[in-house]
């Protein structure tokens, strides 16, 4: 095929298998869906390499501009640029308003929990939720108790993990409200597909992200201590062997703050200064990328040296906002999200918008017998882990995993949950010079200050090898831009 030929839509979709899988581009009829074909006959329309050479342009914009993340454990070096698909994720008005008033009810009902649990701890008396569940919990914090967090919000920025099942249903996989990552490449994906593809953009009316940092920026502001009208924010980060250290220095960069870490700090008088050429100058508001254990070694750790001493007096003090609380990690553990929706009907007296994956929990006698009898339909996961890690995929397991998985949970059940294989939707993805379906999920970012905003869109993560189910950039996933249109 020359080069001035375009590509026949057939040939785009040569062998793109449709299964049980819910398609964002097609129909189970094979017809494409009505938002996606604009897009199909513009990907036609294109000269034969124009698809490849617009992908390499992509690729060395991302480099350029240093958009890598860090694989740990890996031979042939780690840094590597962010894998990323061409092909946008489109998702209607209609969808993404449902989206949108779920994650708002569920991040509200979240907060009022944290609350609950670090004051009176209601919802434990009422034994809507095992109160052993929740002081077995590794991310529960006992000082937090009875502690005064600024207008009461715990949880300031949050990412939450959608997926679509085959009835097109969004469900929550789970919500990340310790340090979420990811929005860098949310902003990034999203500069470069307009550069990308600028004609295809104006036409289809994307709803805009770029205002994010600005938001973010707000989001702080409004959580300053009282009497601080000009806060000086900053933002700490455990430095530059961080898998996301590319995402912190974005972030700082784009609202105009200092980064800073934990070196950079010292406290007085339960006040947190941060250390500059002239001197010391107050710090009021600190977004913190740096786990709760690694914070405050007179608190924490006492082998930290990622944080500042003497932080946590001085956020208990009042005098400085630390987002997101402390603690916050108690209500993303994987056996207490089995309980958001029960959360959300005790406080809101409402019933769910976006309903939980089913959730078995290991610590109950019955759940346990029925998940060791079905490992190899079973997803297994760990409940503080993150990033794909400490997880069974039954279907893709070989009998000795499930052995030690098996043993594990014998030895340690409240540490495990079980979900169902799900099947998950997919989107076309840009594989050599065809289009091919992969997996994908959605993380939506959240703020949560003086009121809740979320930007349209979010970071659609792609599990780019065939038949995988994992989306986690650490596991070899990538993503693309999310289009929400108007």
């Amino acid at each position: 095929m020359s080069a001035g030929h375009s590509i026949a839509l057939e040939t785009l979709f040569g062998d793109y298998p449709l299964d049980r899988a819910f398609d964002e581009m097609r129909e189970p009829s094979g017809t494409l869906r009505p938002h996606y074909r604009a897009l199909a006959e513009r990907l036609a329309s294109l000269p034969a390499d124009e698809l490849q050479r617009r992908k390499q342009s992509a690729d060395l914009s991302f480099l350029t501009q240093g958009i890598t993340f860090t694989v740990y454990g890996r031979e042939e070096g780690t840094e590597r640029i962010f894998p990323y698909d061409l092909l946008p994720r489109l998702v209607t008005a209609a969808e993404w308003d449902r989206i949108e008033r779920g994650l708002t009810q569920r991040i509200t009902a979240l907060n009022l929990f944290l609350r609950d649990i670090y004051s009176d701890g209601k919802i434990l008396n009422d034994r809507i939720i095992p109160r052993e569940l929740v002081y077995s919990c590794k991310h529960y914090r006992r000082q937090m108790r009875g502690l005064h967090v600024p207008r009461n919000v715990y949880i300031a920025v949050v990412g939450s993990d959608l997926l679509r099942l085959n009835s097109g249903e969004f469900v929550v996989l789970e919500d990340n409200l310790r340090v979420p990552s990811g929005v860098s490449y949310m902003l990034t994906n999203r500069r470069v597909m307009k550069r990308t593809f600028p004609e295809l953009f104006q036409s289809y009316g994307v709803r805009p992200i770029d205002h994010y940092p600005q938001l973010l920026l707000a989001t702080l502001r409004s959580l300053a201590p009282e009497g601080r009208p000009e806060p000086n924010i900053v933002l700490l980060t455990p430095g530059v062997y961080n898998s996301a250290y590319f995402e912190h220095t974005y972030l700082a960069r784009q609202m105009g703050i200092d980064l800073v870490e934990g070196r950079d700090l010292v406290t007085h008088d339960n006040i947190v200064y941060m250390r500059t050429t002239d001197g010391l100058r107050r710090v009021d508001v600190i977004y913190r990328r740096v786990d709760d254990d690694f914070s405050d070694p007179l608190v924490f750790r006492p082998d930290s040296a990622l944080g500042c001493a003497g932080l946590f007096n001085a956020y208990r003090a009042g005098n400085v906002t630390v987002t997101n609380a402390f603690g916050t990690g108690l209500a993303d553990d994987k056996a207490v999200y089995a309980y958001v929706p029960r959360m959300i009907r005790y406080y809101l007296d409402e019933d769910p918008i976006l309903p939980n994956v089913e959730t078995y929990l290991l610590s109950e006698e019955k759940d346990r017998q029925y998940v060791l009898a079905n490992l190899e339909k079973l997803v297994v996961k760990a409940v503080g882990e993150s990033g794909g890690y400490g997880m069974l995929i039954g279907p893709h397991s070989s009998k000795r995993q499930r052995e030690e998985f098996a043993q594990q949970i014998a030895a340690n059940p409240r540490n495990y949950i079980a979900q169902p294989t799900l099947d998950f939707s997919r989107s076309p993805c840009l594989i050599g010079d065809r289009l091919e379906p992969r997996h994908v999920d959605l993380r939506p970012y959240i703020l949560f200050g003086d009121k809740i905003n979320i930007v349209p869109g979010g970071l659609t993560r792609v599990a780019l090898e065939k038949g995988s189910l994992v989306v986690n950039s650490s596991q070899g996933g990538g993503s693309k831009d999310t289009w929400v249109l108007e």
